[in-house]
C-alpha cells in the first residue's frame, strides 16, 4: 500500500511461446527467468498482492515455489498467439471484483524484461500517485541506434523509409533527431482507468525512463544470451 492506495501486481506469463520454447521458466543465471521478476516485485514496499497470470501448469508450479499466488489458470481463449493482453487483464479484474477484493492501482511487470534495478517498481508507483492528473506511468527506454527514423520497409522489393522523411538531415544526423522511446518492462495505472480505456496508454501517460543497459526483451536465443551477459555485468546484486 502507498498513501492509502491498495496495489495489485501482475506478472503475465503465457506458456505457448513460439520464439523460445519454455522461456518464462528457462534457467536464467541460476533460477527460472520468471523468478527474477517475482523476487523484484516481492521486494516492493508498496505492492499488496502479487499474482502470476498464466495458462501453464509448469509456470504456475514454479511461481508458487517462489511464493506467488496463482488465483486461477488463464482460460485457453485468452492464451492464444492472437490474444490481446488487455482482455487478460480485464478478465483478472472481473475475478477480483466478483470476490469484492478492490484495488486502486494495477502494476504489470513483464517477466521477459527482467532488467530492473531495485528501486524501479516502487519509483513507478510513486510517480503515478504523486503526480496529480496522471492516468498511467509506463517504463520506457530511449532508442539510440534503433531510432525509427533509421528504419525501412520493403515496397515492391525496394527499401522505403518506414517513417515519411521530412529531410535527410533529420533522418540521418543522430544529434538532430527527436528523442524516441520504447515502452518496456513496467506499466502502472489506476484500476478504474484500465477498465475504462482497456490499455496503459491513456490521455495523461508519463514515462519512467530506464537505463540503456535495461533494454533487453527476451524473445529468442540471442536475446537470452545478451540478457544474461548484461544482467551479470550491470544488475546482478542490485535488482532485489
Amino acid at each position: 500500500m502507498y498513501k492509502g492506495k491498495r496495489i495489485l501486481g501482475m506478472i503475465p506469463a503465457r506458456g505457448g511461446s513460439k520464439g523460445l520454447q519454455g522461456k518464462n521458466i528457462r534457467p536464467f543465471l541460476g533460477k527460472p527467468l520468471i523468478a527474477w521478476t517475482i523476487e523484484q516485485a516481492k521486494n516492493s514496499k508498496y505492492i499488496d498482492k502479487l499474482v502470476v497470470n498464466t495458462d501453464d501448469e509448469d509456470i504456475a508450479h514454479i511461481a508458487r515455489q517462489y511464493g506467488t499466488e496463482i488465483p486461477f489458470l488463464r482460460p485457453k481463449e485468452l492464451a492464444e498467439d492472437s490474444s490481446a493482453i488487455f482482455e487478460t487483464i480485464l478478465h483478472m479484474q472481473e475475478y477480483y471484483e466478483s470476490r469484492k477484493s478492490p484495488y486502486d492501482i494495477l502494476v504489470m511487470m513483464e517477466c521477459t524484461s527482467p532488467m530492473r534495478y531495485r528501486e524501479d517498481i516502487d519509483n513507478v508507483i510513486e510517480k503515478l500517485v504523486n503526480n496529480e492528473d496522471v492516468d498511467s506511468v509506463v517504463g520506457v527506454v530511449e532508442l539510440t541506434n534503433e531510432h525509427p527514423s533509421w528504419t525501412f520497409q520493403l515496397a515492391d522489393n525496394y527499401l522505403s523509409s518506414f517513417i515519411p522523411e521530412s529531410s535527410t538531415v533529420e533522418n540521418y544526423n543522430r544529434q538532430l533527431l527527436k528523442r524516441a522511446f520504447l515502452p518496456y518492462s513496467i506499466y502502472a495505472t489506476w484500476w478504474g482507468n484500465f477498465k475504462k480505456y482497456k490499455r496503459f496508454y491513456q490521455a495523461n501517460t508519463i514515462p519512467y525512463i530506464m537505463k540503456r543497459e535495461q533494454k533487453v526483451e527476451i524473445d529468442d536465443e540471442v536475446d537470452f544470451y545478451l540478457a544474461e551477459c548484461i544482467f551479470r555485468k550491470y544488475l546482478q546484486g542490485h535488482e532485489s
